[in-house]
């Protein structure tokens, strides 16, 4: 896949585990964390933030070509932070990883006002700030928190010919994990490439023509599609599982095309206020062969899994599909090591 995008929220377990787990043989809730620095992968933002093998993130750095950001960047730099993202790389350089706590004590950087209009620590401000430049990495997490070291990009493109071959294969990426893409949704995936490169988002839009031309298309019902060039969908049979899927996995992403395809309106609504929630806190989706019927709300409660269903319609009457759904609530729980 190249990308896996990550959300702290553990309802039953981060959005990460939950993807993986249907693509990694024997995978266990936790093992991406644990695994980490075995794995040759790096945490950064792609279209989200989430997990990128090196390879892919080498096409997207450096953001900048020198400490000082460019000017798309600045907004992630308040009054004199040039000057304590130097410190600060050159006391993380003389301890080789360095718990923010750490930078905190020995800096004191303070309080600032964050996106939201509230406050956050300076010191997370800036540090996050430095990953997200390539000056900082994650070499682990201890308890869920980012340990920091140095981070060195040296690969900037020569030349213009080379910029776009990058830029056109993180687009490819994207289509990789998310296609088939209706022609508004690959737009916006590849307007969402100004996270990953902020350096060169005056060339997106080139870079989204030129994929148009390259991708294997049809027009369906008067919408154009997009997928890889040379992938075929001919043999593959439609499979009698039951699947809970993540509010973030690939196959559900694009909600316009969930729309499309299911017709019904799924909502991520961990940050909606419980009395206007239609389908929970955290709704997995429900995937009974090729369809998204419906969605379960799960908890633990003393080692013992609680699935709280939901439909669209109505459960199915086929014999097939309760034994199926007990199978993957029973996927479920050794996934969480129940």
């Amino acid at each position: 896949m190249g990308f896996v995008q990550a959300d702290p929220i553990r309802a039953p377990a981060r959005a990460q585990d939950l993807i993986l787990r249907h693509r990694v043989k024997n995978y266990r809730a936790g093992d991406l964390e644990r695994r980490y620095e075995t794995l040759g992968i790096e945490e950064d933002v792609f279209v989200n933030y989430g997990y990128v093998t090196r390879s892919l993130q080498a096409l997207m750095h450096p953001r900048s070509n020198s400490l000082l950001p460019a000017d798309e960047l600045k907004s992630l730099w308040g009054r004199g932070d040039k000057k304590k993202a130097k410190l600060v790389l050159e006391f993380v350089r003389e301890r080789g990883a360095v718990h923010p706590r750490e930078v905190d004590e020995h800096f004191a950087h303070g309080r600032i006002t964050n996106y939201w209009g509230g406050s956050s620590n300076a010191t997370t401000h800036l540090l996050d700030a430095m990953q997200y430049m390539g000056l900082l990495r994650v070499v682990r997490r201890e308890k869920g928190i980012r340990i920091y070291g140095t981070h060195q990009h040296d690969s900037i493109p020569r030349n213009a010919a080379e910029r776009r071959a990058r830029i056109d294969a993180l687009v490819d990426v994207v289509v990789r994990i998310y296609a088939p893409l209706p022609g508004p949704s690959l737009s916006y995936y590849v307007r969402r490439l100004r996270y990953a490169t902020p350096q060169w988002t005056s060339e997106l839009q080139g870079a989204l023509h030129r994929a148009r031309e390259r991708l294997a298309h049809e027009r369906v019902e008067g919408i154009d599609w997009y997928w890889p060039a040379g992938e075929k969908a001919a043999g593959h049979t439609i499979q009698d599982t039951v699947r809970l899927l993540a509010p973030f996995d690939p196959v559900v992403h694009d909600r316009p095309r969930f729309e499309r395809f299911w017709g019904w309106q799924y909502r991520f609504e961990a940050y909606t206020p419980a009395p206007k929630r239609k389908l929970g806190y955290y709704a997995l989706p429900l995937l009974w062969r090729e369809r998204v019927i419906g969605w379960a709300n799960l908890s633990t409660n003393n080692g013992e899994l609680k699935a709280d269903i939901g439909y669209v319609a109505s459960p199915p009457s086929e014999r097939g599909f309760k034994r199926e759904l007990d199978l993957e609530l029973d996927r479920m729980r050794d996934f969480l090591r129940l």
